[in-house]
């Protein structure tokens, strides 16, 4: 059974879909189940995944790693996502473009996902 915000993605084609509403189906694309993208928390690769969330006036900035993660056509951040209070916001990036997002919001309580393409799902709370 899915849960709610879980990110999976199809092994043969990669499409990614984010759940909205939890079902008692399995997510199926291309004829296979698709894979639960887990949330990695520790960073042990040379590139860092783990994003770092700051308090700023008026919301929270976001950025991609203690050293800046790579923003090339075969290796960079997808997008960075904010769940705020359970609402979720999300900027998507492209090559080029530096590994980080500000997000105007107000909240209690704050997590970051982002998605590496190449490294999968990172994940950090504040």
């Amino acid at each position: 059974m899915t849960k709610k915000n879980e990110i999976y993605k199809c092994p043969t084609c990669g499409n990614i879909v984010e759940v909205l509403h939890v079902g008692a189906g399995e997510l199926v694309c291309c004829g296979a189940p698709m894979v639960l993208m887990a949330e990695n928390t520790v960073d042990a690769a040379k590139e860092k995944h783990v994003p770092e969330i700051t308090k700023i006036d008026g919301g929270y900035k976001v950025v991609v790693g203690s050293t800046a993660h790579p923003m090339e056509e075969k290796h960079w951040i997808e997008w960075i996502e904010l769940i705020a209070d359970g609402k979720v916001y999300r900027q998507d990036l492209n090559p080029g473009d530096a590994p980080e997002a500000t997000f105007t919001v107000k909240a209690g309580k704050v997590e970051v996902r982002e998605l590496c393409n190449l490294h999968g799902v990172w994940k950090a709370e504040a």
